[in-house]
């Protein structure tokens, strides 16, 4: 399956001519979740989506987890605004996005007008309308009305570690320099512990390059803050991994903590970037135990044409009898012997003032998150 990027950024004479006209258009200022929707519209992050969500599209996606083409396609990408907004905006009506700041970012060409259906969208997303439910909790919060077109990006937001962030025509020409052929993403939101560095290693022996990837958009609160989380992996790969055979970068894109459905959604957004494998592990974009442990193993099983392929790992955990990180498929000791690894139970060990055991996460990695944390008193969004 044939895998063209779409490009949403005005450049040249084609930005200048907007540009000009941009003063006269009405204005509209969202925030840095809707920033960094346009900017992976724009960069083909979200191939092959060129805008906003419409109608068709959007109920697609509720229903059955694809575009109304039948693309694999499992998360609404919609611009909301509030009843109010919506009155003075007509079909056909150019808008000129801006940040809060009052910087232009891109123009959305609206298409169409339609209603927030909330309720429908939390149960199909997220199989609960619970407001307890971070994810349920951002849609809430959104505008009563969807507007849906196409955008053209004409400056990039000002995000964080936009000097590490790539977009998937770079990452897609690193991968072809550095010769690899077949890629695995590492999605995470967590500074790196000793099971998911026994992932990335068990990745590693069967393909030719690893990416790692994380999310440093919106997560939840309590994560750990991204600055920490990328240092980590810059330690990991300096002291331990093979530097010609890995390449980190930050993804700048918000979590909504939809489980099984946000699992196949980053597997698509991978495969984008140029990436031929992704790593699926135990509740995959879970939360508060919303999701069963490997929902997000099954749902690849009805999607063959992805495009990208999961390597579904068990949890790993360490083993005092085998004395390493192991799961189920590897392990036949009882659960006395195991010792669950997790990103929550290391944060609730550096919360408490804890320092991780090695079994947990390499001493370097400990040692400078406690540093970071006598020095900074806050390693936590």
């Amino acid at each position: 399956m044939k895998n063209i990027l779409v490009n949403r950024v005005a450049a040249g004479k084609k930005r200048k001519r907007i540009l000009a006209h941009v003063a006269k258009l009405q204005k509209i200022a969202v925030d840095t979740n809707v920033l960094t929707d346009i900017e992976q519209i724009a960069v083909g992050g979200f191939s092959p989506l060129t805008g906003f969500m419409k109608k068709r599209n959007y109920v697609s996606v509720l229903k059955r987890s694809r575009l109304s083409d039948g693309t694999p396609w499992s998360i609404p990408v919609t611009f909301s605004v509030s009843e109010k907004d919506a009155s003075g905006i007509k079909s056909g009506q150019q808008l000129l996005i801006t940040s809060t700041q009052n910087e232009a970012v891109a123009v959305i060409f609206v298409e169409e007008k339609f209603v927030h259906e909330k309720a429908q969208r939390c149960e199909a997303v997220y199989g609960t309308a619970n407001p307890d439910h971070p994810g349920v909790a951002a849609v809430d919060a959104m505008g009563d009305v969807l507007l849906g077109g196409e955008i053209i990006l004409l400056n990039k937001p000002k995000l964080p570690f936009r000097d590490m962030i790539m977009d998937p025509h770079q990452t897609r020409k690193i991968f072809k320099k550095l010769g690899w052929k077949t890629i695995c993403a590492f999605h995470t939101r967590n500074a790196v512990h000793r099971a998911h560095e026994y992932l990335q290693r068990c990745a590693l022996e069967f393909v030719d390059g690893l990416f790692i990837n994380p999310i440093v958009g919106q997560t939840k609160e309590g994560d750990f803050s991204p600055t920490l989380v990328l240092e980590s992996y810059r330690l990991l790969i300096r002291h331990y991994y093979p530097k010609a055979r890995v390449l980190l970068a930050p993804l700048n894109m918000k979590m909504a903590f939809a489980g099984p459905r946000e699992a196949l959604f980053h597997a698509i957004v991978r495969k984008n970037y140029g990436c031929t494998h992704i790593v699926i592990g135990r509740d995959h974009a879970g939360v508060k135990g919303y999701y069963d442990t490997y929902a997000a193993h099954k749902i690849f099983d009805n999607f063959t044409d992805l495009g990208i392929a999961p390597l579904r790992f068990n949890g790993p955990f360490y083993c005092k009898k085998c004395r390493a990180v192991a799961t189920e498929k590897t392990c036949s000791h009882p659960q006395a012997c195991r010792i669950q690894i997790s990103g929550t139970k290391i944060r609730k060990m550096f919360g408490e003032g804890m320092t991780p055991p090695e079994e947990f996460m390499r001493p370097e990695i400990s040692q400078w998150i406690k540093k970071q944390s006598r020095q900074k008193g806050n390693i936590f969004k």
